[in-house]
């Protein structure tokens, strides 16, 4: 777009420009992307990627790399650390500044990213528990897995839509609560919202059409 001109060209996808990024393959369909300071956080259902923005990476003989300018919209896609992917629910991804939370069921795991280093932080006392909820056979087929981050509490919330009960022949919803300040496991919630968000250091999530305030009078 050329706001002199008045051209706009915002409709042109030209794939003979730099526009466009291959990744592997084999690393899944992408299934969720967050911008961040001077990347692209890429979650693929069998790894998490960082693309470079507006930049491409140099290597040097040692293998070491520098970061230069380039006109290339997407620059060099770096894997993070670790063999975790988002598998197929975006709708688990939550972010807070520079750390973002996430599941995947493929592995059984509840997922941290900062910076560029990955933690499952489901082994933090539940990777037990996460483990029997993720490879039930109705939970698989039937679940979705909505993360929302609490900004008042510091606390990621992952509500499951269906678990195992004691019985194992009916399925409850659950809302179960990770908090960085403890770095640990410290609730479970009986809350199951259809979606949630922090603004201005309130949360709110969202049910059946209504809007809920949490942290206020009853």
């Amino acid at each position: 777009y050329n706001s002199v001109s008045g051209v706009n060209n915002l409709n042109q996808f030209i794939q003979a420009e730099p526009i466009t990024k291959d990744l592997n393959p084999d690393y899944g369909t992408i299934q969720k992307l967050k911008t961040r300071n001077t990347d692209l956080l890429t979650l693929c259902e069998d790894k998490c990627l960082s693309v470079l923005a507006n930049k491409d990476a140099l290597f040097n003989a040692d293998g070491s790399q520098n970061v230069a300018s380039s006109k290339n919209v997407l620059g060099t896609a770096t894997p993070i650390a670790g063999d975790y992917g988002i598998s197929q629910n975006p709708e688990s991804f939550a972010a807070d500044s520079d750390t973002y939370y996430f599941t995947d069921r493929q592995r059984n795991a509840v997922i941290n990213i900062t910076g560029n280093t990955t933690m499952p932080i489901s082994d933090l006392g539940m990777k037990d528990y996460f483990t029997d909820i993720m490879t039930d056979p109705s939970i698989i087929n039937n679940s979705r897995m909505l993360g929302t981050f609490d900004k008042r509490k510091d606390e990621y919330n992952i509500t499951i839509s269906e678990k195992p009960s004691k019985n194992f022949t009916t399925f409850e919803p659950v809302t179960v609560t990770y908090s960085s300040s403890v770095n640990g496991w410290v609730s479970f919630k009986s809350f199951i919202p259809e979606s949630g968000v922090s603004i201005n250091n309130q949360y709110y999530t969202f049910k059946n059409g209504d809007m809920w305030q949490h942290h206020t009078n009853p």
